[in-house]
């Protein structure tokens, strides 16, 4: 089985994982091409796109849409992540899982965000982590954490 990229393992299944990319700003057009950027992520499997987004409450911030058209974002790739033979049922099981970790009140921008879930998510089903380039900007950020404000590392998305 061929890969498209030599960072990614291979991976036996019959189902390919996408990593959907979006750009959170209009810079991004630039500081894409420099290795920054601020990005959201879902990961697509079995036709349907999970991501995770913060709200207020304690009830799980993960949620399910088309792929490639996450509202509020502009769509940047999508990436092959892999392969898995996990089904629906079992995706739908994992994302129950996840949901204990990923709820709406425990989202950060730093420490916590779209892209963490995303990794986590593709890790379990290809092995693969996400390119460190999508979750960069909060790796930095948590090297600055201190100088960041409050309200800015605590920053809730909104969810459609």
């Amino acid at each position: 089985m061929l890969c498209r990229r030599s960072s990614i393992q291979c991976s036996h299944g019959s189902v390919p994982v996408y990593l959907n990319v979006y750009d959170l700003t209009c810079i991004n057009g630039y500081a894409y091409w420099l290795g920054l950027g601020a990005y959201h992520s879902g990961v697509q499997v079995h036709g349907v796109e999970y991501a995770f987004g913060g709200h207020e409450y304690s009830t799980t911030g993960i949620f399910e849409g088309e792929p490639k058209q996450c509202d509020g974002f502009t769509f940047r790739k999508s990436i092959l992540m892999g392969w898995t033979d996990v089904s629906p049922g079992g995706v739908r099981r994992l994302m129950e899982e996840l949901a204990q970790k990923y709820r709406g009140n425990t989202y950060n921008l730093i420490t916590k965000n779209c892209n963490h879930f995303s990794n986590d998510v593709c890790i379990k089903l290809t092995g693969n982590p996400i390119p460190s380039w999508i979750n960069r900007l909060a790796r930095l950020g948590l090297l600055c954490n201190c100088i960041i404000p409050a309200n800015l590392n605590s920053t809730k998305v909104c969810l459609h």
